[in-house]
């Protein structure tokens, strides 16, 4: 685990929580408007009062190159119900309002452009958003976004590859180091998200390469769904990144169940998630 130092940041306070309780923080995915808009408020409002460390609420885009095809599908069915960056935020803020779980903004960067990077960032965090992922920005190209994030209070968490080379680690340790209160979101395979059987067996040897390196929190995504891989994920890194198997989980049950579905699902990786 890393030596987290103790800040007032939203974010690297949930970790330092989390460490000091000696345990992996857990991070749910939603999906803004998956299935419907009501339906991901009150998902999210229980998952922060379940207990999860953070929340990453995904914002829908119509070509999510990182994706496999569960976010793809939610991502696409939340753009049909009208879910727009815009409406995105708006459902931020009644999260926000409901829950003291710090928010953090999966998004592509188109949107984030066009809507204007000043105005984005002011108004994410107005709606109490406390940190974003870009997923299609390198961090050569993130200082205009960090900047004006950073100037709002809102953390940018970059995000590493096990194909990264070490030049581009350092590059987004250099990066991460100026915001300070983020972490580095590393992605467990190299491919798109997925809910899998097994983490790849070349996963603590990725993250050992990306900690010497990078001082702030690291969180593992990509391929986690089950306790075991919150154990396994707990012995190397701070936090684990929980998506397509949450989503997947909700899918399979009816309207009524969803949110009990959710909370027991985070409960369950919740039991493996102590540190032996």
């Amino acid at each position: 685990m890393t030596d987290i130092v103790t800040s007032t940041a939203p974010i690297a306070a949930a970790f330092t929580r989390a460490r000091a309780e000696r345990r992996v923080a857990l991070i749910p995915y939603v999906m803004s408007g998956y299935p419907d808009e009501a339906a991901s408020e009150e998902i999210a409002v229980a998952l922060g009062q379940a207990g999860a460390d953070l929340l990453e609420l995904g914002m829908p885009f119509s070509d999510p190159l990182a994706d496999g095809a569960t976010i793809q599908h939610a991502s696409q069915r939340a753009l049909e119900q009208g879910m727009s960056a815009r409406r995105t935020l708006a459902l931020a803020a009644r999260i926000h309002a409901r829950i003291a779980t710090p928010l953090v903004l999966m998004g592509y960067y188109n949107p984030i452009l066009n809507s204007g990077l000043e105005r984005f960032t002011a108004d994410a965090a107005e709606a109490g958003v406390a940190g974003l992922i870009v997923p299609d920005l390198p961090p050569e190209e993130s200082e205009p976004l960090r900047s004006a994030a950073a100037a709002h209070g809102i953390e940018l968490n970059f995000l590493v590859t096990p194909t990264s080379p070490d030049e581009r680690i350092a590059q987004v340790a250099e990066a991460a180091g100026k915001t300070g209160g983020g972490f580095v979101y590393c992605v467990a395979l190299s491919g798109v998200t997925g809910a899998r059987d097994r983490l790849p067996d070349a996963l603590p040897a990725f993250i050992a390469r990306v900690r010497a390196q990078v001082s702030v929190p690291l969180a593992v995504g990509f391929s986690v769904s089950r306790p075991e891989h919150i154990a396994q994920i707990g012995q190397i890194a701070d936090g684990a990144v929980v998506a397509s198997a949450l989503v997947n989980a909700v899918d399979a049950v009816a309207p009524d169940q969803r949110v009990t579905t959710a909370t027991e699902f985070l409960r369950e990786l919740q039991s493996a998630a102590n540190l032996s």
